[in-house]
């Protein structure tokens, strides 16, 4: 289990000695499928464990406009899911993503129920798909993520990486 990382998230940087062009491959297939990218595609990361702690979903809770007092706000599930876990998958340098060419398209959440302050939440990283399509990569990722054992939340994001 790998705990939570503290501070601010180096993402922007980027994963050292990575170059996203050293993942690239031609496209698509003769059978118009696309062409997986990648070594990280069907990938699972270890697990990373999250206390909720009250200031830090107050400050987000205000930073949104949400009332601080009602509890754990939805969208903090960016946090808890991916952040926590989307670093292992930027710092691969097997994933070499690409952050100058990197736009996040898509993301979205799936709750069984929504966490408390003050739990602590397991959640585990998954490559879905690593496939290039006419030049841009497509890097789908899903989390999940448990309390007690019993499931909390899903996510998943697709991020487009332009070749």
């Amino acid at each position: 289990m790998v705990p939570a990382r503290q501070g601010p998230l180096p993402l922007l940087r980027g994963a050292r000695g990575c170059r996203g062009q050293e993942a690239r491959h031609r496209g698509l297939r003769r059978d118009g499928r696309a062409e997986p990218v990648s070594k990280v595609a069907g990938k699972t990361y270890p697990q990373v464990e999250t206390r909720l702690e009250a200031d830090h979903v107050r400050a987000f809770a205000e930073a949104i406009g949400a009332d601080p007092q009602a509890g754990v706000p939805p969208t903090y599930a960016a946090v808890y899911a991916l952040f926590s876990t989307a670093v292992q998958l930027y710092g691969d340098e097997d994933a070499a993503v690409d952050f100058q060419h990197l736009l996040h398209s898509e993301q979205e959440f799936s709750w069984t129920r929504h966490p408390e302050v003050g739990e602590t939440v397991l959640a585990r990283g998954r490559v879905e798909e690593d496939v290039e399509r006419r030049n841009l990569r497509f890097l789908t990722y899903a989390t999940s993520v448990d309390s007690g054992g019993e499931p909390l939340c899903s996510s998943r994001m697709v991020n487009v990486i332009r070749g």
